[in-house]
């Protein structure tokens, strides 16, 4: 019941913003958001980085260190990021119709995919068309574990699409000793790998 009250709540939201908002015309860019951890988060402080990703876009980030997916966050240097779900539903109509989640690597895998589900309905609820939901670096087994869920919930909804970074990353010189966070020259390749899914997102959500 919480769940659904919380969607319904996201929706009326999204409607209160439309109705004050004015009409955007078809060549504004196109708004994405970026909801992530600390592994994306490198993404937001090399500029060559972002400008690979979001030229032509209008991006927002919401990148934050010890993010979970649906619930509060790790403590860290004083704060405790919001989960990715509560982002979502914070930002209610202002998120675009374009949404890139990576985010996971703090996770319990049994726990992910009530969250995922959760995260996705909310996501539709406040006007997300299209989701890019990103695999996780795989330097242990139990990021395979929520990779595994990631791919098989995936599946259930049509309108999300998997970017497998695990894969992409395989072998690659980008990441720094532990395996997961990026050097610069990685978040580069990242932003330049991902770039094309978060162009795909936008032209189906426009054509949706």
């Amino acid at each position: 019941m919480q769940r659904f009250a919380r969607v319904a709540a996201a929706a009326g939201a999204l409607a209160a913003a439309c109705a004050s908002s004015t009409t955007a015309t078809a060549t504004a860019p196109a708004r994405v958001t970026f909801v992530g951890d600390s592994v994306a988060d490198s993404l937001s402080y090399v500029p060559a980085a972002e400008e690979a990703l979001g030229r032509g876009l209008d991006l927002r980030f919401d990148l934050r260190v010890c993010r979970r997916l649906a619930s509060t966050g790790c403590p860290y240097a004083g704060s405790t990021p919001p989960s990715a779900l509560d982002v979502v539903y914070q930002w209610s109509g202002r998120l675009g119709q374009v949404l890139v989640v990576d985010v996971g690597y703090n996770d319990d895998p049994a726990q992910y995919r009530h969250g995922m589900d959760d995260l996705i309905q909310t996501a539709g609820a406040v006007g997300v068309k299209r989701i890019v939901w990103v695999t996780l670096r795989a330097a242990e087994p139990v990021y395979r574990e929520t990779n595994a869920v990631i791919r098989s919930e995936a599946r259930r909804f049509p309108q999300v699409e998997v970017a497998d970074w695990d894969a992409a990353g395989a072998g690659k010189p980008w990441f720094r000793p532990d395996g997961l966070h990026l050097t610069a020259r990685g978040a580069v390749a990242l932003a330049t790998w991902l770039r094309p899914y978060v162009l795909r997102a936008v032209s189906e959500a426009r054509a949706s």
